[in-house]
């Protein structure tokens, strides 16, 4: 579904990405782990469009994204929730999710985003009660419901999570988890980014560990949790930062 090949990115005349080489398939879900400035938010970047990489390949079901702009990538299934949830917060909930069908707005597809709205509202039940009210004004961890929400409005064939439990509380983290995990199931694919390394590898299928810009380690995530550098370096306390 998803290979890149020797992926490098620079920030002016620093590189942020030494040849990162990754690969996810269909209905997996792959984490990405690893320190503070590690490029972890830079590759979910790269793979959305928003940044151009020095050199390297970007392909999605047989389609090379990186001549694509950004709405041409999330027009093929793409979609990015990113860290901070970046919400319309003036904006209602209702209002939120519905932009985040607006490239599905033609006639044909109204049905469908109804459908999906209610799904929304089936995976996040305390949205239902809060649709006028403003983004802004929710807990973070409704606002995080919301910011994922928004994203499956999007119909996601990929769906790139950064950072869904960062700065929430337990409870909530082991919510935002569930969810992730049931997506998987119903079938989305998840490349996520998460602070918390030891959950992350528990509900992954694979997972790529990330230090200064190139890939230190890679393989079955339930190997990961075991691997003695890991344990070491990411599983003695839990990542607070990229």
């Amino acid at each position: 579904m998803l290979v890149i090949t020797n992926l490098s990115a620079h920030y002016g005349g620093v590189q942020a990405l030494h040849n990162i080489s990754l690969e996810e398939g269909a209905g997996e879900i792959v984490a990405l782990i690893g320190a503070n400035g590690a490029g972890k938010t830079t590759l979910l970047n790269l793979i959305s469009g928003i940044i151009r990489p020095s050199n390297g390949k970007i392909v999605f079901n047989g389609q090379d994204l990186i001549s694509l702009a950004p709405e041409k990538i999330v027009e093929l299934g793409i979609i990015q929730v990113p860290e901070g949830r970046l919400l319309f917060g003036p904006l209602t909930v209702k209002e939120n999710l519905e932009l985040g069908a607006y490239r599905r707005r033609a006639k044909a597809d109204r049905k469908k985003v109804s459908k999906d709205f209610e799904y929304v509202l089936q995976l996040f039940p305390v949205l239902k009660n809060r649709l006028e009210q403003r983004a802004q004004t929710l807990s973070g961890g409704e606002q995080q419901m919301l910011a994922i929400g928004r994203g499956l409005m999007a119909k996601p064939r990929l769906l790139l999570l950064d950072e869904p439990s960062l700065g929430l509380a337990p409870l909530i983290v082991q919510e935002i988890l569930t969810i992730i995990v049931r997506l998987k199931k119903e079938g989305t694919t998840i490349l996520l980014v998460e602070q918390n390394a030891r959950a992350a590898l528990r509900i992954s299928d694979r997972a790529y560990v990330i230090e200064t810009g190139r890939i230190r380690l890679q393989g079955k995530a339930e190997n990961l949790l075991e691997n003695e550098e890991v344990k070491k370096a990411y599983l003695g306390q839990d990542l607070r930062k990229k």
